[in-house]
């Protein structure tokens, strides 16, 4: 369970413990290591509800695990466990992977506990989980693929725009943060909370398309495989190999990518860098993954872009693009659907500047400049909208 029912009435010990359990979980600290703080039996006293705690025992381990005793003792606040649930699907307990975990779990939290201030249901799933044969992953993976995109009426054209259709269309919680270069992004599903998916801020748009739909390939083929994307990774597991391929037959169907490239080709009696460059435009991916996906279609040969590269080849960076350049998109700053949570919450005084600072690890500037963009001046009124929405659910 990860701990989503709403309380409205005072704690119990007990749920006082289990939150205080989940808490030190979360910022992954072993009873061991906690028991620096307590003593062990007075730790597992409180934790099973059988002690009640004092105030400073309060203080101090509220404090060890890095959050508030407001949000401890808050009957309305939400508790998410998904750093624990992580490790336990992937097999992961690095300390280098923690920071990145906590955060995610402190951003799902967040949505969570916002959604239900305003009123709100949490997003339906809507892609069906398919069982995998470890016997012709790639095969597998285009069909999949195919199916995928039917469903939510994408037919065979160029998606531009990937994470918004997986906010709005599948139902998956996005945040977008900067983290360590080297990590593209991380999945994990639960069962309660629903599929999670922290992106990279620091990379191009292209780049969270292709994470994105890697770990939408992981939402299809084993959404309990809790995933960590780095930039050089290269899986051998069958649901790695089933992401990747996955993800390239999402973000570009074979047979409009036939197409394009034999028409580039017979437009030029050959295949050029420059026609390279325009297929990934079109199909608003890197060249390197389009070069890649071409060399899996046997368009090119193996290697074509370790050949590029080794004779200079450097992409450029599509945040670098002039804005109104074709192609150039900008990644969403935070996840569009936790700033309207938050921006609405706001607007509505259900929660302070501060209380939405502290839940979205932001300042109060970066706080300010999110409501300014969805209330300022020309911008359509999303609490219109969510009003609408409510008044139609109780119809």
């Amino acid at each position: 369970m990860s701990g989503t029912s709403q309380r409205t009435g005072p704690l119990t010990n007990a749920e006082i413990g289990e939150r205080l359990r989940k808490a030190r979980q979360a910022a992954g600290v072993t009873q061991s290591e906690a028991a620096a703080t307590l003593s062990r039996p007075t730790l597992v006293a409180i934790e099973t509800g059988r002690r009640r705690y004092r105030a400073e025992e309060l203080r101090l381990l509220a404090e060890r695990y890095g959050t508030g005793i407001n949000r401890i003792l808050s009957p309305s606040a939400v508790h998410l466990n998904l750093v624990a649930k992580f490790r336990s699907l992937a097999g992961r307990n690095s300390s280098e992977t923690s920071p990145t975990l906590l955060l995610l779990n402190k951003l799902a939290s967040a949505m969570v506990e916002l959604e239900r201030l305003l009123g709100l249901q949490p997003p339906a799933m809507l892609v069906p989980e398919r069982r995998i044969d470890p016997v012709a992953v790639d095969r597998q993976a285009e069909e999949a693929a195919l199916m995928v995109r039917y469903s939510l009426g994408l037919g065979l054209s160029p998606v531009p725009h990937l994470v918004e259709v997986l906010e709005d269309q599948v139902g998956v919680r996005i945040f977008v943060r900067d983290l360590p270069r080297a990590t593209s992004g991380v999945f994990v599903h639960d069962p309660e909370v629903g599929a999670c998916i922290l992106l990279n801020a620091r990379h191009s748009s292209q780049r969270h398309a292709m994470t994105a739909a890697h770990e939408l390939g992981h939402l299809v083929s084993n959404r309990s495989f809790g995933d960590i994307v780095e930039s050089e990774e290269r899986g051998t597991s069958t649901e790695e190999r089933f992401a990747n391929a996955f993800a390239y037959a999402f973000l570009m169907p074979a047979a409009p990518v036939r197409r394009r490239f034999q028409k580039l080709r017979a437009a030029f009696d050959k295949f050029t860098l420059r026609g390279l460059e325009s297929m990934a435009r079109g199909f608003y991916v890197s060249t390197q993954s389009m070069c890649r996906r071409l060399e899996g279609l046997d368009l090119l040969p193996a290697g074509t872009f370790d050949s590029l590269r080794d004779r200079g080849f450097q992409e450029k960076d599509s945040d670098d693009e002039p804005a109104g350049e074709p192609g150039a998109q900008r990644p969403p700053r935070y996840g569009t659907r936790l700033e309207q949570l938050a921006a609405a919450a706001l607007r509505r005084e259900l929660l302070s500047e501060g209380q939405v600072a502290r839940m979205l690890d932001l300042d109060r500037v970066e706080v300010r400049k999110i409501v300014g963009d969805f209330y300022g001046a020309g911008e359509v009124d999303i609490e219109v909208a969510l009003q609408r929405a409510l008044a139609g659910r109780r119809a």
